[in-house]
Order: C-alpha cells, then sequence, then structure tokens
C-alpha cells in the first residue's frame, strides 16, 4: 500500500507531517530523516490499532491482511 504524507517546515524548526488518508496520523522530527522515520512508525501505529469486533459468530473468519 502506498500513502502520500505531507512534510511541512515547521514555524519553530524541524519538520511536521501529516497523512491525509489517515485523519490524526501525524509526527515531527528535527531532520527530513528523523520525520521520516517518525512518520512510518506513526503510519504503523495508525493501522494497527485495534478495533472492537463486529457480531463475530462462530461461522465467521477474522484475517489479517498485509497491504
Amino acid at each position: 500500500m502506498n500513502l502520500k504524507a505531507i512534510i511541512h517546515e515547521a514555524e519553530e524548526g524541524g519538520y511536521w507531517a501529516e497523512v491525509p488518508a489517515l485523519p490524526g496520523c501525524v509526527t515531527q522530527g528535527e531532520t527530513i530523516e528523523e520525520v521520516t522515520n517518525n512518520l512510518r512508525e506513526a503510519m504503523e501505529g495508525w493501522l494497527a490499532v485495534e478495533t472492537p469486533e463486529a457480531d463475530v459468530t462462530k461461522n465467521d473468519r477474522v484475517i489479517e491482511m498485509a497491504v
């Protein structure tokens, strides 16, 4: 899966980034390399958040898929 991220220069120095497709997925860093590393971690964390299962019965299958 490829997602677009926007890296902004922060007024106080350094950078901050956001992923428009993942609401609330933001991070910061002092360098482009640091903000990029932090961004990957933030995106993985956002996608890994557990959500409550909806009415899963014994006949249903719950699977995880890498995208």
